[in-house]
């Protein structure tokens, strides 16, 4: 037992069992087992991007089994991704390392889309098949379809619920905001505040700019310290019920390694409960990936 993860397990008091037996397992699983932290390798990619811009630059990424051998290596808390790479990996990795089931996803062969909204493409019973620890899905608050995917995704949770599935909301603003306020802190607040109040067991939000995009926010705003990093993710973690929910951070585009670390480093010490890291690890050749993302997590470990 960890007093550090049992102390954060008594905000969902109320779960199932299996939720939180699933969320304990997350939390205890890798380098980073029993800090209450954790850093999850997601590889959705190949079905959001396209499979050469996601892994041409790595090209032993194009094997699904690839990421999954990078997550145990590296000492990953958990490895999400959507159903087919999942099931490719599962027989051999379901019971070594959480599996997250990516249950939605989307395309960019369509082109850039005012109304964005992912298709539903696996279930929870795929999920149980496979061996997973949790389910993933993206909400676009922001979207005009975001009412269709917060009823689906209250459906989901329900169901996951049932069977002790805890779930993981990706929640990115997108839609009706010009895309440079798609990361404002106000925005980014309100984001993980939807997914939490939707029944997200962890949520996860891209780490938010200085800048305030709604009119009626940027009063409150001249109160709220917001003008580095640390502050902001101070605040999107308040925004999570004052953080009694987990929520993590997407390590977005690929950048340098300096600037992931120090990145890190703000989100760590904003109160931030991990990252979850997919291009900027496994685009990098496998021992840089290693490191890096074991760096990440050694930041994360010694956070205060």
């Amino acid at each position: 037992m960890s007093t550090a993860v049992e102390r954060i397990l008594q905000n969902y008091a109320g779960e199932t069992p299996g939720v939180i037996g699933n969320l304990r397992r997350l939390m205890m699983t890798g380098r980073l087992s029993g800090t209450g932290k954790m850093v999850i390798l997601p590889v959705d990619q190949g079905f959001e991007h396209g499979p050469a811009r996601s892994f041409q630059p790595n090209p032993a990424g194009y094997d699904p089994r690839y990421h999954a051998q990078l997550a145990v290596e590296s000492g990953c808390s958990g490895y999400a991704a959507p159903l087919g790479f999942i099931e490719a990996i599962a027989h051999e990795y379901a019971g070594v390392m959480p599996l997250i089931l990516k249950v939605n996803n989307s395309d960019v062969l369509g082109g850039n889309n005012d109304a964005p909204i992912s298709a539903v493409t696996s279930a929870v019973d795929d999920a149980l098949r496979l061996g997973c620890s949790a389910l993933g899905y993206t909400i676009y608050p922001g979207s005009p379809e975001r009412n269709r995917m917060y009823e689906d995704l209250r459906d989901l949770i329900r169901e996951g619920r049932k069977v002790g599935l805890p779930t993981i909301v990706w929640a990115y603003a997108r839609g009706n905001m010009p895309k440079e306020h798609e990361q404002s802190v106000d925005v980014i607040a309100y984001a993980a505040q939807i997914a939490c109040q939707l029944g997200a067991h962890v949520v996860k939000v891209k780490p938010p700019t200085e800048g305030v995009f709604v009119k009626e926010a940027k009063k409150p705003y001249e109160s709220i310290p917001h003008a580095t990093l640390e502050q902001r993710i101070r605040h999107v973690v308040q925004s999570a019920f004052d953080g009694k929910r987990i929520v993590i951070f997407s390590g977005g585009a690929a950048k340098g390694t300096q600037e992931v670390l120090d990145e890190v480093r703000e989100i760590a010490a904003g109160g931030g409960f991990g990252s979850i890291m997919g291009r900027n690890a496994f685009q990098r050749p496998k021992a840089e990936s290693i490191k890096l993302l074991q760096d990440v997590m050694d930041i994360f470990a010694a956070a205060k």
